[in-house]
């Protein structure tokens, strides 16, 4: 019965990590195949150099999570990537907090840009 309660509470835990914040945007791959050569867009990819170099899409310039986002323009749409779409969510309310206002979360990551 403790086993259970722990995993129901792991589950609550990922399924709120995974929820958007409000004011960002989410898009599927298959939306982002279709302005993915828009340079008028910022791609950034937050996962680890060594995942980043082991496949990634050209146009993402590769910013791991924990980076100095204010840096980047704020007067682009900036879309976000990772494996899976935690990290990407987390990059993204990171932004959020440092007044970007055109954040978009790629759905699914890297996972679903392969599949």
């Amino acid at each position: 019965m403790t086993a259970f309660i722990i995993f129901l509470i792991v589950i609550a835990f990922l399924t709120w990590r995974m929820l958007p914040a409000k004011g960002i945007k989410i898009i599927s791959v298959e939306e982002l195949k279709k302005i993915i050569n828009d340079s008028n867009n910022l791609f950034i990819d937050v996962r680890t150099p060594a995942e980043y170099k082991g496949r990634h899409i050209p146009q993402f310039k590769n910013m791991p999570l924990g980076t100095d986002f204010s840096k980047l323009p704020k007067d682009r749409e900036i879309f976000v990537i990772c494996q899976s779409g935690m990290r990407s969510t987390q990059a993204c309310k990171q932004m959020k907090k440092l007044g970007y206002h055109n954040v978009t979360n790629v759905r699914g990551g890297m996972n679903a840009w392969r599949g």
